[in-house]
């Protein structure tokens, strides 16, 4: 089966599902995937129901929904053609990365498998998206990055910038600011309970807590 033998609201669902567990967090309950796509618990059985019924979710009563093997490879298909579609629109055509969410939202519905193996070829098969997601292979392979911890979180010490989350685009222009972004090296110092304090490029910068919630780091190892 693919991405487009099932609605847009399946196809939303399978990669939402997927997504929360990508990085250490819990799987979904129907109450939260109710919050996440505003619409109410009844609505949300409905829809698992039919997943269900296709073979896509395995419904336990009173349990988080689990993709079953062919709902993942129908997740990973849409999470593919969103990383892609973000990291075409800012590389190629200048978008911030603050501003492709919502496109890639919506185009990612309506593109072909093909056209996403050409972007993935224009674009020199990128590993991961401007928010340092990585991007699954046409195989469904994706990179995991089980080993990293929030900013937030950070004892004091040398990290690598993993990802930061797209979840709230507002934050992302305040981090830019501060050249915390996928890629960039930070020393964490010690931080207060309101903010974390933070040098990149030689200069420090004062992190409010909710922003470094959004941040993922990997710490580097000694001597590199």
């Amino acid at each position: 089966m693919r991405a487009g033998e099932v609605s847009e609201v399946s196809q939303d669902y399978l990669k939402v599902i997927w997504s929360a567990q990508e990085w250490g967090g819990t799987p979904m309950t129907a109450t939260e995937l109710a919050n996440r796509f505003g619409t109410t618990k009844a609505n949300v059985t409905e829809v698992l129901k039919r997943l269900d019924e296709l073979g896509l979710v395995a419904r336990v009563p009173y349990k988080p929904p689990v993709l079953t093997s062919e709902g993942e490879i129908l997740a990973l298909s849409m999470v593919r053609r969103h990383r892609l579609i973000e990291t075409f629109l800012v590389e190629s055509l200048g978008y911030g990365w603050d501003e492709v969410h919502g496109e890639a939202e919506s185009l990612e519905h309506a593109v072909s498998d093909r056209l996403i193996d050409r972007i993935d070829d224009f674009l020199g098969r990128p590993a991961v998206d401007p928010h340092g997601d990585p991007i699954p292979g046409p195989d469904g392979r994706v990179e995991s990055h089980d080993a990293s911890l929030l900013l937030a979180e950070a004892t004091p010490g040398s990290y690598d910038v993993l990802r930061v989350s797209d979840a709230d685009p507002e934050v992302l222009p305040h981090l830019a600011e501060a050249n915390i972004v996928p890629g960039s090296r930070v020393e964490v110092s010690d931080g207060e309970d309101s903010a974390v304090t933070v040098v990149v490029d030689g200069r420090m910068h004062s992190v409010r807590r909710e922003f470094a919630t959004a941040v993922y780091l990997r710490r580097r190892t000694p001597g590199l």
